[in-house]
């Protein structure tokens, strides 16, 4: 594809200050498509969930003691993932998402791969995710990457529960 940049990932905020944009758009997307795939679409982000609507206005506060990572196109927020803090030599990826302009370029891939790298840093054992049955292409990445099925731990239906070691 003409005009492909090169990704690099970094934690967020502090490690680029170039980086104009933060997560905050990405989050967006992420929740409203989600909503959406859920059957429960909102118009905007004033029409989601407390709790996620959060997450977009103060990521700052809500994800204080995770690491948040962000997959950078020159200055441009390609993409984002959340690693939880450990807890009993766990951590959970959540909120992985890639804007469509960047998918198939490999983001998605970088952003679970430094996730990774960054729970073995932290001494942690096991990393692991929720996502969406419907889902199928995020599946099929995790699979790719060492990520296999494993018991629920969230009692939300239609959720595939995953895990790996580090």
């Amino acid at each position: 594809m003409t005009g492909q940049h090169e990704i690099a990932v970094v934690r967020w905020p502090g490690e680029s200050p170039s980086a104009q944009d933060g997560p905050e758009g990405l989050l967006a997307a992420y929740h409203l498509r989600t909503q959406a795939e859920k059957g429960e679409a909102v118009a905007g982000v004033e029409g989601l969930p407390d709790r996620y609507r959060a997450e977009i206005e103060a990521p700052q506060s809500v994800f204080v003691d995770d690491s948040v990572l962000l997959a950078l196109s020159g200055d441009t927020a390609a993409g984002c993932l959340v690693v939880t803090a450990a807890v009993d030599g766990r951590s959970e990826v959540k909120r992985l998402w890639t804007d469509p302009v960047f998918r198939g370029q490999g983001v998605a891939s970088s952003l679970v791969g430094a996730a990774l790298a960054h729970a073995a840093e932290c001494g942690v054992s096991t990393v692991r995710l929720s996502v969406w049955k419907w889902r199928t292409g995020a599946i099929a990445l995790y699979e790719r990457l060492g990520f296999t099925p494993t018991e629920s731990w969230d009692e939300r239906d239609q959720l595939v529960c995953m895990e790996r070691a580090v």
